[in-house]
């Protein structure tokens, strides 16, 4: 499986962005898709995952300002990211696994991972 993670850029505090996850993998809908981020100096954690179903899982530092949505017609995957912060500004990556229990949906150990993508947010 192929990703494609698009959608960062440069935004101010309190502006939003959209991430996308583009999949070359028709049974996309199957998989469980994660999205994790990666500060300088810092280790990669979790932001939100979804899985086949629709269940979705959040970091608490990005609850209730980052949506995560899938398009299961377009094999995509969103991030949609309000309110954004200047502790945001990472680069933000996508993973799919096919089969994935409900405890490791926050694990970064997906089989399939995309490039990422710079998120900067400025103060």
């Amino acid at each position: 499986v192929q990703l494609q993670a698009s959608g960062g850029g440069l935004v101010q505090a309190g502006g939003s962005l959209r991430l996308s996850c583009a999949a070359s993998e028709r049974t996309f809908s199957r998989y469980a898709v994660g999205w994790f981020r990666q500060a300088p100096g810092k280790e990669r954690e979790f932001v939100s995952a979804i899985n086949w179903s629709g269940s979705t899982f959040y970091a608490d530092s990005v609850k209730g300002r980052f949506t995560i949505s899938r398009d299961n017609a377009q094999n995509t995957v969103y991030l949609q990211m309000n309110s954004l912060k200047p502790e945001d500004t990472a680069v933000y990556y996508c993973a799919a696994d096919r089969q994935r229990i409900m405890s490791t949906m926050t694990s970064p150990t997906y089989n399939y991972w995309g490039r990422g993508t710079q998120v900067t947010v400025s103060s």
